[in-house]
């Protein structure tokens, strides 16, 4: 039982061995050296560093200093305008997809989408991954309280999810105690998709009775804390061949059945990888033959070696290769030869950028996929995890418009990174104005009335 072996776990956690040992530049060398005796640590596991050593601490400093003009200004998130004008957000999801851009826009949709497993009589089940959620979440006591109403409620709960062991743990108990089945994936591979499916009976044009899907597809956590801290795309849509999709992702984690052939989603372990590397050959097939080739990528980290390769071989086909990654870059732009055509940024800022956006060219067919998956081994291989299309044309230019052109125009917050791996942090050149992607889409998307209080 993997639920009892972590509780019984957990508790030794503060007991672990030390893998290494960090210590301030200065720190004299016998007490770094009495230090490493004490913890069984080797020369190579000492880190001096410059500045504070636990950075995490300095924001406790944040709230006690009263320097208002130090800190961000207070904003409201956004709402879409269609949902300022139909509250009700299933019947908006029947006319039209939903696209919600955190943390500008508002997690309520989400959180009301949820809410009618609860409140909507002919709801009928409700199915929902979770990897990280908290301590306190609206979400998860809406599903509690969905479960308690005779409701069917499926969640599937990461309980490997690290340092959310616990809160999961007590998520899980609570939703079993309520009638929910718990599900806690498959295993050997960690659950990440984002996903929520709803079951709504409803009647057609003839008032037969038919079921119908509603389902959410993310690139961040149900987590209401993070919506309002990381940089997320989150897709509501009763689009029948994603919520089948969907439906059959949550058919194969909950019962081990072989998932069928999906139509739309790009399903990791099995099929991702495969379709990744299908994506950046076919732009470089296109640009050998002469026609337009592109590939914009965003994400947290990219090492993954065949998606690197396959990349270098884009570039050195004539393929432009923007790539905006936050974190580890194994992949380096500017080598003669090699990857002429490929740069890479990252954007550090007031958020945490966490979307992860992919644009193919395609002949002008302009592919845009959003997913939960970094270009790494552990999510193409050992996590399950979904990317999904925006095939509504207009989202489609809003994902290119909000979540890849204002970061490759920034120059406030991007560091670029150079052949010899090193980053430089870009300013404007000449009288060039300073753009700062986050701030741009803040004036855009938050609630511009309720700006500057």
């Amino acid at each position: 039982n993997l639920r009892q072996a972590l509780q019984g776990e957990l508790p030794q956690r503060q007991f672990g061995l030390a893998v290494r040992l960090e210590v301030a530049s200065n720190c004299p060398a016998h007490l770094a050296q009495m230090l490493l005796h004490q913890f069984e640590l080797q020369e190579a596991d000492l880190y001096r560093c410059d500045g504070p050593v636990n950075l995490a601490r300095m924001s406790a400093l944040v709230d006690e200093a009263d320097l208002d003009e130090h800190k961000y200004p207070v904003f409201v998130q956004g709402s879409p305008a269609r949902l300022k004008e139909q509250p009700d957000v299933l019947a908006v999801m029947r006319q039209r997809d939903i696209l919600l851009h955190h943390p500008y826009q508002t997690f309520d949709p989400v959180v009301d989408f949820i809410r009618k497993a609860v409140d909507d009589p002919d709801v009928l089940a409700i199915k929902q991954t979770v990897y990280r959620t908290g301590v306190n979440s609206v979400l998860m006591e809406a599903l509690v309280e969905a479960a308690r109403r005779g409701k069917e409620v499926t969640v599937v709960v990461e309980l490997l999810a690290r340092f959310d062991e616990e809160a999961n743990i007590n998520w899980a108990e609570r939703l079993e105690q309520a009638g929910a089945q718990v599900v806690y994936g498959v295993f050997g591979l960690k659950t990440h998709a984002k996903l929520a499916l709803l079951i709504r009976r409803e009647r057609d044009a003839a008032g037969k009775t038919l079921l119908q899907s509603y389902a959410h597809l993310g690139t961040g956590n149900y987590h209401p804390r993070t919506t309002r801290m990381y940089t997320d795309f989150g897709l509501l849509t009763t689009h029948p061949e994603i919520c089948s999709d969907v439906s059959e992702v949550f058919l194969h984690i909950t019962s081990l059945a072989k998932a069928n052939r999906l139509k739309r989603l790009w399903l990791a372990p099995f099929t991702m990888h495969r379709h990744l590397l299908d994506a950046i050959r076919r732009e470089t097939r296109h640009a050998k033959e002469g026609k337009r080739a592109h590939i914009i990528a965003k994400m947290n980290a990219l090492v993954e070696e065949a998606v690197i390769d396959a990349l270098y071989a884009a570039s050195s086909a004539g393929v432009k290769i923007d790539l905006i990654v936050r974190g580890a870059c194994a992949l380096r732009p500017g080598v003669a030869g090699l990857s002429d055509n490929i740069r890479v940024r990252s954007i550090l800022g007031r958020f945490l950028e966490h979307h992860r956006v992919w644009y193919f060219d395609n002949d002008g067919n302009d592919d845009v996929y959003l997913a939960s998956a970094d270009w790494m081994g552990r999510n193409l291989f050992r996590r399950i995890e979904v990317a999904f299309p925006i095939l509504d044309r207009e989202l489609k230019a809003r994902v290119v418009d909000e979540g890849l052109k204002p970061y490759l125009a920034d120059n406030h917050d991007a560091w670029e990174l150079a052949s010899d791996g090193s980053y430089h942090r870009l300013a404007p050149k000449g009288r060039a104005h300073a753009l700062a992607a986050q701030q741009e889409l803040l004036h855009r998307l938050a609630d511009a009335t309720a700006r500057g209080r």
